[in-house]
């Protein structure tokens, strides 16, 4: 089984083979003083400063990622709720730092028992337009994020529950002060002032509150102290819950039926990560209800069949393998993904390396493929679903990345779905709009489509959180990004700039973008010198903004490093963790049960642990109560008066004394 070195709450064991090594050192950034920084002990990468701050209290406080993410989610339903929040839903993958294993969680949102699959078509039986569905009761699906973090605090925890609301709560009190992104996107969004309630909390009568004005929201306050007190069963029943049912099935616009019964019944649910090779590495995502663990997964399989780091990552060639891969696996995801729960979906086919080789071979290194692309056939496939695709959507997700001073690492990927969901407030927060996830047509020429709406069913994502692992099964790398179907190539190409290009995490972030889903390839403005080029191979090629929200967490051997991307408002923070900082009294020798004599010292919150012919162990308060228990890197301490219990990882436990001089 493979392990993390000691991962104490001051110093980090990097010097291991397969670490990316650090990047050059950066001129000084004033706006990302990240950059060129590493952190020994812990680090965040989060879409909002705010929510970010919260998330390195928890972990200063000796919390763990799952804490932490918690803390942060919170946050960002006050400070960014045009992006996520708790009437939403979200995709969380956690390594363990004690197993080197990965678990993912399914917050998805659940569709009613009043869907019906011809919910968004027209009278004519067309689809509706998207900008048309997304507003009121008719879109929103039960929401799961509250839920899915309950059931991850329960597995992972450290700290009390209570405890992860305490910033959300006081900032909702206290107020924040709008931000630039945020007072923009209520200027343009059409929708919000149609919502009375949304209206009231956004604009000053008719004027959209400004940037830095500062926003209170004690309903929200509210409503996290019940759930911090009563657990997630105060979410999804009792008033909130009642709440939730009313505000959709009474929308002023295109109101819904959603029951009680719909919001109680709601389950989180853990399910496989899928995992996939590229150069050695092993690339892990979120499998179906989400297409981006397998989107990425078969992007990067198809590329490891070519030479990608001649001529750097703008090339225009690199550019073409890029587009040409995505647009294969666009292919198979319209074709097969669905909810896993109700439609047969060939994970395990769709990347599998015979299969991904075959589909590589559809690749020219010099000329574009014509026109749309079949699916393929994976393995355990059953017919493919050939429909016209999804348009875009979802651009307003948010991403976090944190590692934590066990060693455990989270990405997590949180939506209420379009720029501040269905516009339906409830009890401070916003309800999501996730049901126009669905593909809006069921069916194409007789075929159903695997993405089709249905009572109780989930609605297929795009969301990529990555957690990637090193050639020993490490932890290397957290990134995730919001886009909409554009997450995928965002996800991908950060991975890419990592892998293929040995670029440090923000020099990933910073890549310009390129991407396929299926149609014309898609550039960012700083790939224009290569348009020439795409276009002779034969490429349509569309020019645009496209605004990823990159964060990401990579492990060097100088530490951990952090990418936030410049085109959102996110952050990275941390702790450098000197050794140096905390001064240690000679250690009192200890006798234990079994014959041991470790040599302990206390300094502040921190305890220092030698045993013979060992590295010494720097280990961190992280309970108080009845006598202080201390971790890092997989061992323990409980310390009460005077007895001392130590465990070293996959050991057992030894009781100690002070030994008598």
């Amino acid at each position: 089984m493979h392990r993390f070195p000691h991962f104490s709450a001051f110093s980090l064991i990097f010097l291991l083979a397969g670490c990316v090594a650090g990047p050059p050192p950066a001129a000084p950034d004033p706006a990302r003083p990240w950059i060129g920084q590493s952190y020994r002990n812990h680090a965040v990468s989060v879409s909002h400063p705010l929510a970010a701050r919260a998330a390195l209290d928890m972990l200063n406080e000796g919390g763990g990622a799952v804490d932490a993410a918690i803390a942060a989610q919170m946050v960002m339903t006050l400070v960014e709720p045009q992006s996520s929040g708790i009437g939403g839903g979200g995709f969380l993958l956690r390594f363990d730092g004690k197993t080197n294993g990965i678990e993912t969680y399914d917050g998805r949102e659940t569709a009613p028992a009043s869907a019906r699959e011809d919910m968004f078509l027209d009278a004519r039986g067309g689809p509706i337009p998207y900008r048309d569905a997304i507003l009121g009761g008719r879109a929103v699906g039960v929401p799961g994020v509250v839920r899915m973090l309950e059931m991850a605090h329960k597995d992972h925890g450290r700290l009390p529950w209570a405890r992860l609301f305490q910033p959300a709560i006081r900032l909702a009190r206290d107020g924040f002060p709008i931000s630039e992104r945020l007072a923009r996107q209520i200027a343009g969004d059409r929708h919000l002032r149609k919502v009375p309630a949304a209206k009231a909390y956004f604009f000053d009568g008719d004027a959209p509150k400004p940037a830095g004005a500062i926003l209170k929201n004690p309903d929200l306050a509210d409503t996290l102290e019940r759930i911090a007190e009563k657990g997630a069963d105060a979410f999804y029943s009792g008033g909130l819950a009642r709440a939730i049912a009313d505000a959709v099935t009474q929308a002023p616009v295109h109101p819904a039926v959603m029951t009680l019964a719909d919001i109680s019944s709601y389950q989180a649910k853990k399910r496989p990560a899928v995992c996939a090779p590229y150069r050695g590495y092993t690339v892990c995502g979120m499998g179906p209800p989400s297409s981006g663990g397998l989107a990425v997964a078969q992007t990067l399989g198809l590329l490891d069949h070519f030479p990608l780091s001649d001529g750097g990552p703008d090339n225009a060639r690199a550019l073409h393998l890029i587009a040409e891969a995505e647009r294969l696996a666009f292919a198979d995801r319209a074709a097969y993904v669905g909810d896993s729960d109700v439609v047969p979906v060939p994970i395990k086919g769709m990347v599998d390396p015979g299969y991904l080789a075959e589909r590589a071979r559809l690749i020219d290194p010099a000329k574009a493929m014509d026109g749309l692309v079949d699916p393929g056939h994976p393995p355990g496939a059953e017919t493919a679903y050939r429909g016209p695709g999804d348009p875009l959507k979802g651009l307003s997700t948010a991403h976090m990345s944190i590692v934590d001073r066990f060693g455990n690492a989270i990405s997590f990927t949180t939506t209420v779905e379009s720029a501040f969901g269905a516009r339906l407030m409830v009890r401070g927060f916003l309800l999501n709009n996730q049901l126009t996830d669905f593909s809006f047509r069921p069916e194409w020429r007789g075929k159903p489509a695997p993405n089709r709406v249905a009572p109780g069913k989930r609605p297929r994502s795009s969301m990529s959180p990555t957690i990637v692992l090193d050639r020993g099964g490490r932890f290397l790398m957290a990134v995730g990004s919001p886009g909409g179907s554009r997450i995928i190539g965002y996800t991908a190409r950060a991975v890419l700039g990592v892998l293929a290009w040995d670029l440090g995490m923000q020099g990933a972030v910073d890549l310009p973008h390129v991407m396929n889903r299926g149609g014309a390839t898609e550039v960012e403005e700083a790939l224009i010198p290569a348009i020439a080029d795409l276009k002779a191979m034969g490429h349509q090629v569309e020019v645009g903004r496209m605004i990823s929200g990159l964060q990401g967490i990579l492990r060097t051997r100088d530490g951990l490093t952090g990418g936030a991307d410049r085109r959102r408002e996110g952050v990275v923070l941390g702790d450098a963790g000197d050794q140096g900082q905390v001064s240690f009294p000679a250690p009192q020798t200890y006798a234990c049960a079994d014959g041991s004599r470790p040599g302990l010292a206390w300094a502040g919150d921190f305890l220092r642990w030698t045993e013979t012919g060992e590295d010494a162990r720097i280990l961190a308060r992280v309970m108080s109560g009845s006598g202080a228990r201390y971790a890092g890197g997989g061992a323990e301490a409980w310390e009460h008066q005077g007895m001392v219990r130590l465990t070293l990882p996959g050991g057992t436990a030894r009781s100690c004394r002070k030994a008598v001089p």
